[in-house]
């Protein structure tokens, strides 16, 4: 993604408080302010931008990560190895917390409800 001035200005304040007299070319010169909001200069508004573009490039693995857990490790099948883990503690005698002990019944009625043929 390429964040560009139009993004950074969204993120500054509410409502419709800017515009472009010039909608094909939505550049600094271009920029209308429709609001009693002050308008930023346009070093301001090419750092807001680099700051936008530098976050998000920063937090790349999170998306990659995201991705890959998506594909690889769906988050039924992490809820089922949770909720067999925890089952299995509580069959050997530990204590769990009522709330999980609670999910763990209706995951458990679940289960029993429809069974695998």
């Amino acid at each position: 993604m390429q964040y560009t001035l139009e993004d950074f200005l969204v993120k500054l304040h509410m409502g419709q408080w800017f515009g472009w007299s010039d909608s094909k070319n939505k550049t600094y010169a271009n920029l209308v302010i429709h609001s009693d909001d002050t308008k930023p200069t346009e070093q301001e508004c090419i750092d807001g931008v680099a700051a936008l573009q530098a976050e998000y490039d920063a937090t790349q693995y999170q998306r990659d990560r995201q991705a890959r857990y998506n594909a690889e490790l769906p988050m039924g099948d992490q809820f089922d190895a949770l909720l067999k883990g925890f089952n299995s503690l509580r069959l050997s005698g530990q204590d769990l917390p009522a709330d999980l002990d609670g999910v763990i019944g209706i995951w458990l009625g679940i289960k029993s409800a429809i069974p695998k043929e």
